[in-house]
């Protein structure tokens, strides 16, 4: 009598090895590496014994380190609110006026409101400085030009504005994304819906409100995920405009310019690579509780909403 259980499809491992082994040699390796690293004094009398939690102890609860820690956290979560309060609310206003039939040219509009999203970040952080340059940039000349010349500040090289308008600057760059994960949304429901909202007298902003935005929601939730994401990884922004040192006075700095500033180290002060790998698993971590937070609390919250 022969087994009901099939054979186990050997096949899959051929075809799944080499990208398994790809990945665990350049992501799941260095990833448990750093962790390891975590775990080491890196100096003083521990330097290269294993300490334990002690790093992050350190890192969160040392009065040398912890206000570099916090205040970097306290600034990301400003970078993160204004990309979600600013960015993502007018890419989904973009979206739905490129979405409508009203407006001619949508084309050439797509392509121009994304085509920042393509540049460098060296590019973008270096012309938006000579913008703003208080000697030489043509930010003060536009505004003298619309009688609001008043309004004008050094908003790079002042403690209080400095990451409010870098993190517009990035808004400005990256406003693309959003935009076209939301027009790709709002492009693939059917007319039919919009048609018969029409017909029983639903106005525009009704229908989207009432018909298209429910049906978008997995959308917005993988665009605040996304948001969460990248912003809790910006480094390169600041970094082009600011260097590492993050000023004036560290008000730009971000997670990411602290692990630059601790692993590799910066002007005389040494890299102290145990502190970094620290500051990059902190990072880590926070970065997998948004993630999760996303997966169990929208995605479960949206498919309750759908059913």
């Amino acid at each position: 009598m022969r087994s009901s259980r099939k054979p186990f499809p050997t096949h899959l491992i051929v075809f799944l090895a080499p990208a398994v082994l790809i990945y665990t040699i350049f992501m799941i390796w260095p990833l448990l590496d750093s962790l390891r690293l975590s775990f080491i004094g890196g100096s003083g009398a521990q330097a290269g014994q294993f300490v334990g939690l002690q790093n992050y102890i350190t890192l969160l609860t040392d009065p040398q380190w912890s206000p570099r820690f916090w205040g970097a956290l306290r600034n990301n979560l400003l970078f993160f609110a204004i990309h979600m309060c600013v960015q993502n609310p007018i890419g989904l206003l973009l979206a739905v006026l490129l979405n409508g039939r009203v407006l001619r040219g949508r084309a050439v509009y797509r392509t121009v409101l994304f085509a920042p999203t393509m540049l460098s970040v060296v590019i973008v952080g270096f012309v938006w400085q000579l913008i703003l340059n208080p000697l030489w940039g043509i930010a003060s000349s536009i505004l003298g030009f619309v009688g609001l010349g008043s309004l004008y500040q050094p908003w790079l090289g002042l403690e209080s504005t400095a990451l409010p308008t870098l993190s517009l600057i990035s808004v400005w760059q990256f406003i693309g994304i959003p935009m076209m994960l939301f027009l790709t949304a709002l492009l693939a429901i059917p007319d039919e819906l919009d048609e018969a909202a029409r017909v029983d007298g639903a106005g525009a902003w009704s229908t989207f409100w009432r018909i298209k935005f429910p049906l978008i929601l997995p959308t917005v939730g993988i665009v605040t995920v996304l948001t969460f994401v990248g912003n809790f990884n910006a480094f390169d922004l600041v970094y082009a405009v600011k260097g590492a040192i993050a000023g004036p006075n560290f008000s730009t700095d971000l997670l990411g310019t602290l692990f630059y500033r601790t692993f590799f180290g910066f002007q005389l002060q040494p890299g102290n690579p145990p502190m970094g790998t620290t500051v990059a698993m902190l990072i880590f971590l926070i970065i997998l509780a948004g993630v999760l937070m996303y997966l169990f609390v929208w995605q479960r919250r949206v498919l309750t909403y759908e059913l």
